[in-house]
């Protein structure tokens, strides 16, 4: 029963995600006295992160160090230069251009695991890189923000770091410890994660639309355009950039998604907790929209492989 809640909570999250806005416009204040639970909320979710993951996991990033490098190289170089390219080609104004920014200098984002399962492609460096990203994320992300916007917003580097610590490396690093010495009581539970992280992702849309529907009203179409070419250039540059450095198709598949798919949550909880609510707009959409475009680029890899295969099939059948 809890499987089948957990699958139809997480299959139609965009749903979720289009009532939750309308609400948090139509009735801002439901939304708005847990705004200040997202951080605390997104924490959870980390720790869910960090129970799925094993010692073998970490292993892994030594097993080919190179290619987790070079995805952790080229997701944060690719997708911090578009982000500063898009503000600029967009012209959006500072209140919300900082959202497409810090969606573009956050880690990669825990679905992208899942998207590459489906697209059949090297899940271990999947992980690997996830997490990799992730654990620079506290140093990586607050250096990135100061250098795209530092000279039109004010940015608290320390602060930023601290609170990247505290929201995500912390809660991994104990679901990890946890997932190694209780794995039998981490089973029992881990099941459910899925389903808290759509409703984080649920709430965080409910709270940043409730907190900037003014600001949604005037310039949603602009953001959401932003946002769409934000993530697919990033899945383009990152495939691109892997397969002419001659990765394996599966690695180049896994090395598009990671690129392209950003710990969207973490980027609207920074909007949130340091600039405006209106930063948190850009986090918001990605969190749907990437969702959205990994499903379908996995489902243009499946029928690629299916094509290829049939081919293959027939002779055999002929001989």
């Amino acid at each position: 029963m809890i499987q089948k809640l957990v699958h139809f909570c997480t299959r139609y999250m965009s749903i979720g995600v289009v009532l939750i806005g309308f609400l948090g416009i139509l009735e801002p204040s439901w939304m708005k006295p847990l705004a200040p639970q997202i951080p605390t909320l997104l924490g959870i979710i980390m720790f869910g992160m960090g129970m799925s993951l094993k010692p073998e996991d970490f292993r892994n990033v030594f097993r080919q160090p190179k290619n987790v490098a070079l995805g952790a190289l080229l997701q944060f170089a690719i997708m911090p230069a578009l982000a500063f390219v898009l503000i600029q080609l967009f012209r959006l104004p500072p209140a919300i251009a900082i959202g497409i920014v810090l969606v573009g200098c956050c880690p990669g984002g825990t679905a992208s695991n899942v998207i590459t399962y489906l697209a059949r492609g090297d899940v271990a460096l999947s992980v690997s890189m996830t997490m990799v990203s992730t654990l620079l994320a506290p140093l990586v992300t607050p250096f990135l923000v100061w250098l795209i916007a530092g000279t039109w917003v004010n940015i608290s580097f320390f602060s930023m770091m601290i609170s990247i610590m505290k929201m995500v490396l912390l809660p991994l690093l104990l679901g990890v410890v946890m997932n190694t010495f209780f794995p039998r009581q981490v089973s029992r539970v881990i099941g459910i994660m899925p389903l808290l992280s759509a409703l984080v992702i649920i709430l965080t849309v409910g709270c940043v639309v409730s907190l900037s529907g003014r600001a949604i009203v005037d310039n949603g179409l602009m953001i959401l355009a932003a946002v769409i070419c934000h993530n697919l250039l990033g899945m383009f540059l990152g495939g691109l950039c892997a397969r002419k450095l001659g990765l394996t198709p599966a690695q180049c598949r896994a090395m598009t998604i990671e690129v392209g798919m950003q710990n969207s949550g973490l980027a609207s909880t920074l909007a949130l907790m340091y600039f405006t609510a209106a930063g948190g707009i850009a986090g918001a959409i990605f969190s749907v929209w990437h969702n959205v475009s990994g499903s379908l680029y996995a489902s243009y890899c499946i029928g690629k492989e299916e094509e290829q295969q049939a081919p293959v099939n027939t002779l055999e059948k002929a001989k």
